[in-house]
C-alpha cells in the first residue's frame, strides 16, 4: 500500500513540475523542494491509516479514487512539517536539510538568506497544502462522498493548527504538568495522525457515528503512545536513525510528557539543571548528557515508556471491542506495533 501511495504522489508530481500543468516560470525549484521533501522519506501513517478506516466501513477493494484520497493526507502531512521545522528552526528532516535551510543555502550571497528561507519554506508549505487539496478534489469522488469526507478534512486541519499553537505556547515545568503536555500531544499529532485519517476512511466507506467512535477509542491512546516514541527519540534517539537532530527538543524545551515528569519528580538540584540546561539554543551534548540523566534518575523517561504500554494496551482492547473486519483489525495492529516499537 505504501508503494502504491508514493506512486500516487510521484504521478502527482511529474503531472505539475512536468506536465501541462508545470509550474508557473521562477517558481520550478520552490516545487521541486515540495516534492523533494514528500518523496524522500516518510511512513505513509496517514494514508495507510485512512485505508484501514475503509476497510473497517466493509470496503475492501482500494481503488484509484481512494488512493488518491488516502495520499493527499501526505501532502498534508508535509505541509504541517515544513512549517514545524521553520517554527521549530530545525536543521534536518528525513536526514537532510529543512526546507528553509535548503532555500538558505541555495543563496549564499543573498543579504538576507535566512529570512529568504523561512519565507521560502512557508510558502512551500502553502504549497503543499494547496496541493493536497487538489489532489483531494481530482480523486474523482462522487458528490455524495465529497460532502462526507470535508467536514472530517476541515476538523482535522483546525484540529492541527490548534495543536500547533498549544506547541508554541506550552511550557512544560512545575506548573505546566503532564496533563497540558498530553493534551498537546492529542491535538498536534494523536488526531491528525491516527483518529482522522481513520474517519475520512471510514466516511469513504459510508460509515456512520458508531464506527467512527470505535475508532477513535483505538486512535486516540495509539496516536499518545505514537507521540510518547517520538518525545523518547527527540532526547534519547540517535540522529542518524531519526534523520532529526537529537538536541533539537531540549534546545527548545518542548513541552512534552517526558521533561513534565521530569520537572514533577525532580529535587531542587535536579530542577536546576532542567530549568538552566533546556530551552537552551547552545546546548551541546555535554549539557543534554546532564539532561537525559536527570530523566532517567528521576524515573521519568520509564514512566514515559509505561504510559506508552498503557496506551497500546487500551489501543488494543479497543480494537477487540469494536470487532473490526479481520483484514482492517491485523493491519491496524501492525500499524500500532510498528509505531510504538520504532527506533526511527
Amino acid at each position: 500500500m505504501r508503494s502504491r501511495v508514493d506512486a500516487v504522489l510521484d504521478e502527482f508530481f511529474g503531472s505539475r513540475l512536468h506536465g501541462a500543468g508545470a509550474e508557473a516560470e521562477g517558481t520550478f525549484d520552490l516545487a521541486e523542494d515540495v516534492r523533494d521533501y514528500v518523496t524522500r522519506g516518510g511512513k505513509r501513517l496517514r494514508p495507510m491509516m485512512c485505508v484501514v478506516g475503509r476497510h473497517a466501513g466493509g470496503k475492501s477493494a482500494v481503488s484509484d479514487v481512494v488512493l488518491r484520497t488516502a495520499a493527499s493526507l501526505e501532502l498534508f502531512h508535509a505541509f504541517t512539517l515544513i512549517h514545524d521545522d521553520v517554527m521549530d528552526r530545525s536543521d534536518l528532516r528525513r536526514g537532510a536539510p529543512t526546507v528553509h535551510r535548503a532555500v538558505a543555502a541555495r543563496h549564499p550571497g543573498h543579504p538576507a538568506r535566512e529570512a529568504l528561507g523561512t519565507g521560502a519554506a512557508i510558502v512551500a508549505g502553502d504549497l503543499a497544502l494547496a496541493w493536497s487539496d487538489e489532489l483531494l478534489h481530482t480523486a474523482g469522488l462522487s458528490p455524495a462522498e465529497l460532502a462526507a469526507v470535508l467536514p472530517v478534512i476541515d476538523v482535522m486541519r483546525t484540529e492541527v493548527v490548534h495543536g500547533q499553537y498549544l506547541d508554541l505556547t506550552t511550557r512544560v515545568n512545575v506548573r505546566g504538568g503532564v496533563a497540558a503536555a498530553l493534551r498537546t500531544a492529542r491535538y498536534k499529532t494523536a488526531k491528525y495522525t491516527f483518529e482522522r485519517p481513520l474517519h475520512l476512511g471510514a466516511a469513504l466507506a459510508g460509515a456512520g457515528e458508531g464506527l467512527r467512535a470505535a475508532l477513535s477509542a483505538f486512535a486516540l491512546p495509539a496516536g499518545e503512545a505514537f507521540q510518547l516514541r517520538d518525545d523518547l527519540l527527540g532526547v534519547f534517539g540517535a540522529s542518524e536513525r531519526t534523520g532529526k537532530p537529537v538536541l533539537d527538543d531540549l534546545r527548545q524545551a518542548k513541552p512534552t510528557v517526558l521533561p513534565a515528569l521530569g520537572y514533577q519528580r525532580a529535587d531542587i538540584a535536579q530542577r536546576l539543571v532542567l530549568d538552566t540546561l533546556t530551552g537552551r539554543p547552545e546546548l551541546d551534548e555535554h549539557g543534554a548528557e546532564r539532561v537525559r540523566r536527570v530523566l532517567r534518575e528521576t524515573g521519568a523517561a520509564e514512566a514515559v515508556e509505561d504510559m506508552i504500554r498503557l496506551r497500546r494496551r487500551q489501543a488494543l482492547q479497543a480494537l477487540a471491542d469494536a470487532a473490526l473486519p479481520a483484514p482492517a483489525a491485523e493491519a491496524a495492529r501492525q500499524l500500532l506495533h510498528g509505531v510504538v516499537e520504532r527506533t526511527a
